[in-house]
């Protein structure tokens, strides 16, 4: 009779505790809402929520309508990590470092609207009207454009560059946008539905020991 009741006790306690698991949401999983990156990015002291990007790609554009809404919902600062995985993105790393050099942060939202806008001017732009268009965002800001930086200020960006190809590289990002968690965790965009549902995932990540 007593081992009837433990079996029986032993049972109902277990339905409640998977109850209580399925009452709340899921935490993110791993393959699903995010990945480990291979190695991990610590040694660069990438800031804890960090958003590998590219000024040429459309998809990064349209995020830079959500950083803030997602800087809101996990309490963190959104730093930028340009990508260089391919000519043209090695091409724009160079304008966005130059302006983080002598900015020595990333870029407010109005300057990153002008890098975008004239990185991915139309097909039809010619070099001469995108090279104006890049120094303008930068000679509006009183800032030096990539197209007239000393051997010094070269030096120093090509340092930015070097970083930034490290951390790609190791990093294996091949894809942007990517939101990399303490330099541990990639979020995977695409695992998410809404933006509320990403901070989730960032925010559980945050969390996890370092």
């Amino acid at each position: 009779m007593l081992k009837t009741i433990s079996k029986g006790f032993a049972v109902v306690v277990a339905v409640m505790a998977l109850s209580a698991c399925d009452s709340g949401k899921s935490q993110p999983q791993q393959g699903k809402q995010y990945e480990v990156v291979p190695v991990s990015l610590e040694e660069y002291d990438l800031a804890p929520l960090t958003e590998a990007f590219s000024l040429t790609c459309g998809h990064c554009r349209s995020m830079e309508e959500f950083v803030p809404q997602i800087e809101s919902l996990t309490d963190q600062s959104v730093e930028k990590m340009h990508v260089t995985f391919n000519e043209s993105a090695q091409v724009s790393a160079i304008i966005f470092y130059t302006a983080v050099m002598q900015l020595e942060s990333t870029p407010d939202k109005a300057f990153m609207a002008d890098l975008f806008t004239a990185v991915q001017m139309g097909a039809d732009a010619t070099a001469e009207e995108r090279q104006i268009a890049v120094e303008k965002a930068f000679e509006s800001r009183n800032l030096i454009s990539p197209y007239h930086l000393d051997e010094a200020q070269q030096k120093t960006l090509f340092e930015y560059i070097t970083k930034a190809e490290a951390i790609t590289t190791r990093g294996q990002i091949n894809s942007v946008p990517a939101f990399i968690v303490n330099g541990k965790y990639q979020v995977i965009t695409g695992g998410h539905d809404s933006v509320e549902a990403m901070a989730e995932t960032i925010n559980f990540l945050l969390k996890q020991p370092k």
